[in-house]
């Protein structure tokens, strides 16, 4: 059986309502990552909270010294748990993500969080290319809307393009309810 870590990316105060960037249903996308977390603790699986923190004061969120970049209280780490900070999307770029799955044995990693189009994407890709497996929770991610060329596309769209293009090459895409019914079984 592969080694498995959980990856939590980005969970963060500014995500969510009143923050300063906030996502299509960030609450619903923690939730369901409050269910993988709470299986991780109980199986004493591997996990790493990701928090980003960009390098700028005047960032336009997840500034320094402000609240929010805390992760957030629905999947908050306890003492002992693994927190990396990161200044890029992509979750191994100038952090030590890499040698500490690495340490850890891992061989496949299950990641969620926020941005599916963002930090979730160059994460489960960086991965990867790295040699793990991967298996990204879709319903325990979530993206804003955006727009293109004049065009508003609908977060759900965002999302939903994302996961496809993951779930062609990279990852398997899977739903937290799915996934713990399959890791329970093992």
């Amino acid at each position: 059986m592969e080694k498995t870590a959980l990856i939590l990316v980005d969970i963060q105060n500014d995500y969510f309502p009143n923050g300063r960037m906030e996502l299509f249903e960030p609450n619903r996308a923690a939730n369901n990552a409050r269910k993988l977390l709470n299986f991780f603790r109980n199986q004493n699986m591997p996990i790493f909270h990701i928090q980003h923190i960009f390098n700028d004061h005047n960032a336009p969120f997840f500034a320094p010294g402000t609240e929010g970049i805390t992760i957030n209280e629905a999947v908050a780490p306890l003492e002992g748990e693994t927190i990396i900070q990161k200044n890029y999307p992509n979750s191994f770029r100038q952090t030590p993500l890499l040698n500490q799955l690495r340490q850890a044995g891992t061989e496949h990693v299950v990641i969620c969080g926020m941005m599916s189009h963002m930090c979730i994407d160059a994460t489960a890709r960086a991965a990867v290319d790295y040699g793990f497996t991967c298996t990204v929770i879709e319903d325990a991610c979530t993206s804003p809307d955006l727009s293109f060329r004049g065009r508003n596309i609908q977060a759900t769209d965002v999302h939903n393009v994302f996961m496809a293009a993951l779930g062609s090459l990279y990852a398997t895409i899977e739903t937290a309810t799915a996934y713990l019914e399959k890791a329970k079984v093992k």
